[in-house]
C-alpha cells in the first residue's frame, strides 16, 4: 500500500518584512513522516486558494498545528482587543471548515495546540484570549528570560511543565495506558466552554483543558493543546499519538481504495 497522504495547514507569515509566505514548522512535517509513517502535503491556510472538498479528495487526514497566531474572537461572540494579537482570520475560516468536514466524512484529524482551539470552535465552543487571567490558573506562556526575551534553549522551552490527568476509560487513556502525564505548555489561549460535541479527555493542574475528542466521529479526532510534534521520536506519550494518528490514516486509505 502506497503511504497515506496528510494535508498540513500553512500559517500566514511575512518574510524580511515584504513577501507573504504560508509557513509550517519542520517538526511536524517530521512527525507525520518519521512517527505516523505518512506523506506530508502543505496546504494553504486561505480559503481563496485552498477548495475544502478538493483537499480532502486527495488527503487521508488532516494536522492542524500550533501557531502563534491567536483564533480570532469574533468566531465566538467575543470582541477583539490588541493586545490578543496576532490573527490568522483566513486560517480561521479554512481551519474551522476542515474540522467539520473531517469529522462528517471520516478522513482522520489531529489538532495541536491551536489545532485543538480550532477544533472547539468549529463545533460551537468557545475561548478564553489569556488563560493565565483566570483566576487559579498558571502562565501556560512560553518561558522568557528576566529580559523579556524568550528563552534560547529549546530543550526549556518544550520542557515537560504539568501533569494533565486523563478522563479515566476514554480515548486518551486507553491509547496511552495510563491516567496521568506529563507535558509542555506554549499557549497563551485556551478553550474555555467546551463545544456541543467536544469531549474533555485531559485537564491540567489547574483545571485547563488540554485534551479533547469530538464524540461519535467515526475515525481519529483528536485535539492536544501541547505541542506533540516537538519530540515524538523519543517522547513515548507523543510517539502513542502519532503512531495511533497513522493507524487511522492507514485505515483511512484502506476502506476508501
Amino acid at each position: 500500500m502506497k503511504k497515506p497522504v496528510v494535508g498540513v495547514i500553512g500559517n500566514a507569515h511575512r518574510l524580511e518584512g515584504r513577501f507573504d509566505v504560508q509557513a509550517v514548522g519542520v517538526r511536524n512535517l517530521r512527525a507525520i513522516a518519521q512517527v505516523a509513517g505518512a506523506l506530508p502535503l502543505i496546504f494553504a491556510g486561505c480559503p481563496e486558494i485552498t477548495d475544502v472538498p478538493a483537499l480532502l479528495d486527495v488527503v487521508d487526514g488532516i494536522v492542524l498545528t500550533g501557531a502563534r497566531a491567536n483564533v480570532h474572537p469574533t468566531r465566538f461572540k467575543t470582541e477583539p482587543h490588541i493586545k490578543h494579537e496576532p490573527y490568522d482570520i483566513p486560517r480561521d475560516e479554512v481551519a474551522l471548515t476542515l474540522s467539520e468536514a473531517c469529522v462528517a466524512r471520516g478522513i482522520p484529524l489531529f489538532g495541536i495546540c491551536r489545532g485543538l482551539q480550532e477544533m472547539n470552535v468549529a463545533f460551537g465552543g468557545s475561548l478564553h484570549p489569556e488563560i493565565r487571567e483566570l483566576p487559579g490558573r498558571m502562565n501556560h506562556r512560553m518561558l522568557r528570560l528576566e529580559n523579556g526575551e524568550i528563552h534560547p534553549d529549546p530543550k526549556v522551552i518544550f520542557a515537560d511543565r504539568h501533569e494533565v490527568k486523563l478522563l479515566a476509560g476514554g480515548a486518551f487513556a486507553e491509547l496511552l495506558g495510563c491516567d496521568t502525564i506529563r507535558v509542555n505548555s506554549l499557549h497563551g489561549q485556551g478553550i474555555l466552554d467546551p463545544g456541543a460535541r467536544v469531549v474533555v479527555e485531559g485537564i491540567a493542574e489547574d483545571g485547563t483543558i488540554e485534551a479533547i475528542r469530538i464524540a461519535d466521529a467515526p475515525s481519529f479526532a483528536l485535539g492536544v493543546q501541547w505541542h506533540a510534534e516537538y519530540d515524538p521520536h523519543r517522547n513515548p506519550i507523543n510517539r502513542a499519538l502519532f503512531e495511533a494518528f497513522g493507524k487511522a490514516l492507514r485505515e483511512h486509505k484502506r476502506v476508501a481504495a
